[in-house]
């Protein structure tokens, strides 16, 4: 999915549904959209490590991408088959654009 700001700059989102909703207060968070993270949103985060779904690199760079924004203890508290799915998706915005769409293709 593409939406695009007032500045006509693309944005590249997805929709993470949660298997395990979080909890914030008397909220239930049962999806999350991530937004492909520019440069300033990786300070700090290796490249290598969220590429492989590093624990520690999600932590640090899902709550900079996030909708709503999830907090680090949030994000270490979700279920893994939950991680796994937003890590995957963190590391399908690293490839390249070609590469992005033959993956989209196969699903």
């Amino acid at each position: 999915m593409t939406t695009t700001t007032e500045n006509a700059i693309k944005v590249e989102t997805v929709v993470v549904e949660l298997d395990e909703p979080i909890v914030r207060g008397n909220t239930k968070i049962t999806e999350i959209t991530l937004r492909r993270p520019r440069s300033g949103a990786l300070r700090g985060a290796s490249l290598m490590a969220l590429a492989q779904m590093d624990v520690a690199a999600l932590q640090l760079v899902l709550p900079r991408i996030s909708e709503p924004t999830l907090t680090p203890h949030e994000v270490g508290g979700m279920d893994p088959a939950d991680l796994t799915k937003c890590g995957l998706e963190v590391s399908l915005f690293l490839t390249p654009k070609a590469d992005r769409v033959l993956v989209s293709q196969s699903k």
